[in-house]
């Protein structure tokens, strides 16, 4: 292999990254030009395996969709509503509660709890929710709101974010998702989301909950009208921030789904444009622990590959995932753990169960009492 590897073109740069050296813009952009993908995966999974062994994380999970109002709407998303358009909705208490209740009771360790920009939902309503949830499954880490949604809601409740991040907090909320985030260029932002919260504004609510001890995921929205440069750019201020505050946990590069948006005239991601996203935001981030495949957007197949070309964790059994549904996505809308741990192994990988933060679950044989490793 590192006969071959000494003929690519982009040589210097793979031998850089695999030494541990950090990589450049002008480095990225030639990786993101190049078609190189074999040479590049390969490099991703050494570094993949010195920071991760040969472990695959999956979670017990599921998706709780609240509301698809949304007083935003971006020209990429599927999922979102006007209030009195057709197909919108809004869950109410006790319907939240109930899917809570039912994941917990099935063995879940995390609910992933986001929704539109709803613009009469008091800010009492999100507090109350985080709040009744973390009474009623105490045992169960509540990952809700991107940065996005709280930036709405610090508006709703005319407080600043840190301040509406720490009312949430004490209710019970335990970290941040990484949506929202789409490509940070002000060019794309202008074009497809011009109402939504700047990339700027992203980062910055991400550093105020990280202060707060929040951590989060981070997220790239690719496949659309972005450039190499666009997604070079997006991953370095990622970086940036992480070597700041430490505060993400995982990177998720999310494929764009055209369907039943303004953009369906697109064809979607190739293959070899997900596989080069992954490998190459592995190597650009190097102070992050995990590249995550979310096999939603992905595709499980292609999401089994990924565990070669850089990712260490394929997420979860999600259930009920309705936003990448609602653009097309042929994938299910849950995965069952013996569907997970298989196509894991099939993989040449070892499956652990995680929880939210990356702390190994052990189960008590078949029941769902849960110990800490």
């Amino acid at each position: 292999m590192e006969k071959l590897l000494k003929l690519s073109s982009i040589y210097d740069i793979l031998k850089k990254a695999e030494h541990g050296e950090r990589l450049s813009f002008e480095n990225g952009v030639r990786l993101f030009k190049s078609n190189d993908i074999l040479h590049i995966g390969h490099i991703a999974n050494i570094i993949r395996e010195k920071k991760n062994g040969n472990k695959a994380y999956y979670i017990i999970n599921r998706h709780i969709n609240y509301s698809n109002i949304c007083k935003n709407r971006c020209k990429f998303c599927a999922f979102s509503r006007d209030k009195e358009e057709a197909g919108s909705y809004e869950m109410d208490m006790e319907e939240i509660l109930e899917k809570a209740i039912a994941a917990a009771e099935e063995g879940a360790t995390e609910l992933h709890i986001v929704g539109g920009l709803h613009p009469d939902l008091p800010f009492d309503f999100y507090v109350k929710m985080i709040g009744e949830i973390h009474e009623r499954c105490p045992d169960v880490h509540i990952q809700a709101f991107t940065a996005v949604e709280v930036e709405h809601l610090s508006q709703m409740a005319k407080l600043p974010v840190r301040q509406t991040l720490k009312i949430l907090k004490e209710a019970g909320l335990g970290s941040l998702p990484g949506g929202g985030a789409e490509v940070f260029s002000p060019r794309i932002r202008e074009q497809l989301c011009p109402e939504k919260l700047s990339g700027e504004g992203w980062l910055r609510v991400m550093r105020e909950a990280h202060k707060l001890g929040l951590r989060s995921n981070a997220t790239m929205l690719y496949g659309h009208v972005e450039t190499p440069e666009d997604r070079i750019n997006h991953l370095i201020k990622l970086r940036e921030l992480q070597d700041e505050t430490g505060g993400f946990m995982s990177f998720i590069p999310l494929a764009f789904h055209p369907k039943n948006t303004e953009l369906s005239n697109h064809s979607g991601t190739t293959a070899m444009l997900d596989l080069k996203v992954i490998s190459i935001s592995r190597l650009m981030l190097d102070n992050f622990d995990h590249i995550k495949a979310f096999w939603i957007m992905l595709g499980i197949k292609l999401s089994q590959v990924s565990l070669s070309f850089g990712v260490d964790d394929i997420d979860g059994t999600v259930q009920e995932e309705k936003i990448t549904h609602a653009a097309g996505a042929e994938t299910p809308e849950a995965l069952s753990v013996h569907e997970i741990i298989k196509l894991i192994k099939e993989a040449g990988r070892e499956p652990v169960e995680r929880d939210t933060l990356y702390n190994a679950v052990k189960r008590i044989q078949q029941n769902f009492i849960l110990q800490k490793a």
